[in-house]
């Protein structure tokens, strides 16, 4: 296995290879189980209109946090693909909960293990992560990326809640996981 993650790869290369990483921010964190891939020529993706204020960040060097709000509620976190001015990026949408079990529980307000990070806002919730996190590179504090010690089942299928380009297959996740934000559906 690689000893880092080259997240100037395309998004659906990096986003295959997150599954199985650990994720912490300040040491609470977990193994990565879902994740969806996100690219300039996609119409769901934020940067398919070009670089606004808002996705900046998206269109900077890689390996960069991009967080942004949805639907005025939950912060979601993102990893920066490809060349700067490029503008891909990876929805990390699910962990297992390992590091910092009760922190999370403590911020999420919930005990069920399962729960605490099965979903972006949920995850985000978890880890701490808003806005001031924004454009923050992953390779230094808070934040530590561990590449995936062993290989794992990877399960592929449509990402969620989208109106575009609802049927790309650039949704992963670790296959048979219960930390997943929705099972993926048997083909």
């Amino acid at each position: 296995m690689t000893t880092s993650i080259d997240f100037s790869a395309s998004s659906e290369l990096v986003a295959r290879l997150l599954i199985g990483a650990v994720l912490t921010v300040d040491g609470v964190g977990g193994r990565i189980v879902e994740t969806e891939a996100y690219d300039r020529e996609d119409p769901a993706s934020h940067s398919f209109s070009g670089p606004t204020p808002r996705n900046a960040v998206m269109f900077g060097p890689p390996g960069h946090v991009y967080v942004y709000r949805s639907y005025g509620i939950h912060w979601c976190l993102n990893f920066v693909c490809r060349e700067a001015g490029h503008g891909a990026g990876v929805l990390i949408r699910a962990i297992e909960p390992l590091h910092g079990i009760d922190v999370m529980r403590e911020r999420r307000g919930l005990e069920p293990l399962k729960l605490l990070c099965s979903g972006p806002g949920r995850l985000a919730q978890a880890l701490g992560i808003t806005h001031r996190n924004n454009g923050m590179s992953l390779s230094v504090a808070p934040f530590r990326v561990e590449p995936a010690g062993e290989e794992y089942e990877i399960a592929c299928g449509p990402r969620i809640g989208l109106t575009k380009a609802m049927d790309v297959p650039w949704r992963f996740g670790l296959a048979g996981s219960r930390f997943l934000s929705k099972p993926f559906k048997v083909v």
